[in-house]
């Protein structure tokens, strides 16, 4: 793909990160995902060919290390100048909470959802024993509809079948409302109030589980205040 040919800083690092996918393939990198499935988890609508092409474009210009185990298993590493893009990822993050509040249909997806969630909810508020939460979508039909997360011995798995063990509560809501919860557009006790969210389950373990999910890492990012003038932009999407 040919350059902008300007000499100015930010003009250069767009020559090498403004490609589709190109900063979402990073930002898997940043969260800890070392392994092609995993990066393929992570950006369930990217195909594996453009992934293969995004992850040799990383490695030609300096910003991933590809390496291969022992047993052929290959495995990818920001380098330094890989790692120097977290503060640039994490502030397109906290721009994009506060300016961008816009939810389409599209962007809803729950393999990305429960992904995000399983990889930073806070294991440390769950039980020791093994515990499981289901999630039911009543907006979603299919396999998609129901899911269930479990940590155990503290590793944090998602399914979406039936892991075959004990369900401690379940959580009945949209996808679109877990999905504001964990982005923070709205709090758990709000939407329980509303009812949008219901948990059965023993009484105890249903106070317990909004904290046991929790909300993403950018879900304290302030909004603009509606008193202002200061008003939310629209995405621009292509066709």
């Amino acid at each position: 793909m040919p350059g902008y040919g300007e000499f100015c800083p930010i003009a250069k690092a767009m020559d090498v990160l403004d490609e589709r996918w190109t900063l979402l393939v990073i930002r898997e990198l940043l969260l800890g995902s070392r392994h092609f499935n995993d990066l393929r988890r992570g950006n369930p609508k990217m195909s594996p060919a453009l992934l293969s092409r995004r992850l040799r474009s990383l490695e030609k210009a300096g910003l991933v290390d590809r390496a291969v185990d022992d047993g052929g298993r290959t495995s990818y590493t920001l380098t330094q100048a890989g790692q120097e893009l977290s503060t640039v990822v994490h502030a397109l993050g906290v721009w994009s909470t506060r300016w961008i509040p816009e939810l389409g249909e599209v962007d809803l997806d729950p393999h990305l959802l429960l992904w995000d969630i399983r990889r930073t909810m806070p294991l440390a508020t769950w039980p020791d024993a093994r515990t499981v939460v289901a999630l039911e979508f009543a907006d979603l039909t299919g396999k998609s509809a129901r899911w269930w997360l479990m940590v155990d011995r503290g590793t944090a798995h998602v399914c979406d079948y039936d892991p075959g063990f004990e369900v401690a509560a379940t959580v009945h809501t949209t996808l679109r409302t877990l999905t504001e919860i964990w982005r923070g557009d709205r709090g758990w006790a709000a939407a329980m109030r509303e009812q949008t969210v219901e948990i059965s389950g023993p009484a105890a373990v249903r106070r317990e589980v909004p904290g046991w999910i929790g909300q993403s890492m950018l879900s304290a990012v302030p909004r603009p205040d509606a008193e202002r003038e200061d008003r939310p932009i629209r995405a621009l999407r292509s066709a």
